[in-house]
């Protein structure tokens, strides 16, 4: 069997190699460098032959490499096999970003356990397991962190040892769903150590020192089950203009309201204090405006109750509804209010002798329109009438 020397020697992007097996596009090489897909890390990218590879994956315990055709050597023919060196070189810069990120939540996070990652063209993810909120200070910090050990340039290790023995020492982060190219042989796990920082069960391809990572920039968080914080990254071009992004908005933002960037914050928070309190008092204008114009309604005495019937505009129907209701008893037993332009509504809010909904059913059925309610408060909309003909119904 054939196993992938990549994560032993992940700077080989050209090798030659004799052909094993060659089954329609499926080739097995006695030796490769190509990474199978495993473990949340893509396979690699390349040519053997110049025939372009579409997939490496490892069945049965052989590293089978998929062609784009059906190629033209046989078993037993010497190839060159170039691999993907740019691409390569990114899932190694990505995946060491990860066990970094991970390193961080190590000094930030609770209980905090693995539960996978997965390497993308565009981004990176991490799933944590822990019972720590992720809020944006905690992101800021962990992004804070890795790229602190970026610059710290700590060099980056990976060996082979007894299984039994990794799993029995507490500092080594190790995931069973992702076993599969984490051991070496039955009785061998393979550690990759950033000094000073992070140990990890893994069998994926890595830089040599952190520093060769580059920018580390957080994009987003989601839960993608219980007890897990995704936390998605990226490393390289996506995360550079990110950031380039993020400063413009921020500039911008900053001169919009006529501040610094160090000040953006605070003067933020004024400002929506600043909308709060006109919010406010915008409210108890209009909650004036309303009760002025309910003041005028028209006053009607039958069955020795009072109605008071009227139009109000300029107020839809659920501010209209919400102030009968406080009214309703204090200044007269039957509230009854038309508005709206266009369609016009109606709303009715009673002490209860007089059935709220009967009214705006009696409305809607000479006027159309829809509507529903209680004893006490009803209201209906979509009349097809003015609503001065409405209340010279109600009245």
């Amino acid at each position: 069997m054939t196993h992938s020397l990549a994560a032993a020697d992940p700077t080989v992007t050209e090798f030659d190699a004799t052909v094993a097996s060659v089954d329609g596009t499926d080739v097995v090489l006695e030796q490769t460098y190509f990474y199978p897909q495993g473990g949340g890390q893509p396979a690699d990218r390349g040519t053997i032959e110049g025939v372009p590879v579409e997939h490496v994956e490892t069945v049965a315990g052989e590293t089978v490499h998929r062609l784009a055709r059906e190629p033209s050597f046989a078993a037993g023919a010497e190839v060159v096999a170039t691999i993907d060196e740019e691409f390569r070189r990114y899932t190694m810069r990505a995946h060491t970003a990860s066990h970094v990120l991970y390193g961080a939540g190590r000094r930030l996070l609770d209980d905090l356990g693995y539960g996978g990652f997965g390497i993308t063209n565009e981004k990176v993810r991490v799933d944590f397991e822990t019972s720590t909120e992720v809020t944006d200070d905690v992101l800021v910090e962990l992004e804070r962190l890795a790229n602190r050990t970026v610059w710290d340039s700590r060099d980056v290790s990976w060996e082979a040892v007894p299984r039994e023995q990794a799993l029995d020492r507490e500092d080594v982060a190790f995931n069973s769903a992702t076993e599969e190219g984490v051991m070496a042989d039955a009785d061998t796990v393979r550690l990759v150590t950033i000094d000073g920082w992070d140990v990890a069960a893994c069998g994926g391809t890595h830089v040599a020192n952190t520093r060769e990572i580059g920018q580390v920039t957080i994009l987003e968080r989601s839960n993608p089950g219980e007890g897990l914080t995704r936390v998605e990254f990226a490393v390289g071009p996506t995360g550079i203009q990110r950031r380039a992004d993020e400063h413009r908005a921020i500039l911008d933002a900053a001169s919009a309201i006529g501040t610094n960037v160090d000040e953006l914050a605070t003067e933020v928070e004024r400002l929506l204090e600043e909308r709060d309190s006109l919010e406010s008092e915008v409210r108890d204008l209009t909650d004036e405006v309303l009760d002025s114009r309910l003041s005028g309604l028209d006053t009607v005495e039958k069955d020795g109750l009072t109605w008071r019937v009227g139009v109000v505009d300029g107020f839809d129907a659920n501010d209209v509804g919400d102030r009968l209701q406080e009214l309703a008893g204090g200044q007269g037993d039957v509230l009854a209010v038309a508005g709206g332009d266009g369609r016009a509504f109606v709303v009715v809010a009673t002490t209860g002798e007089v059935a709220a909904n009967d009214v705006v059913d009696e409305v809607t059925e000479e006027f159309g329109g829809g509507g529903g309610g209680g004893p006490t408060f009803a209201q209906g909309g979509g009349l097809d009438a003015d609503p001065p003909d409405v209340v010279s119904f109600l009245e």
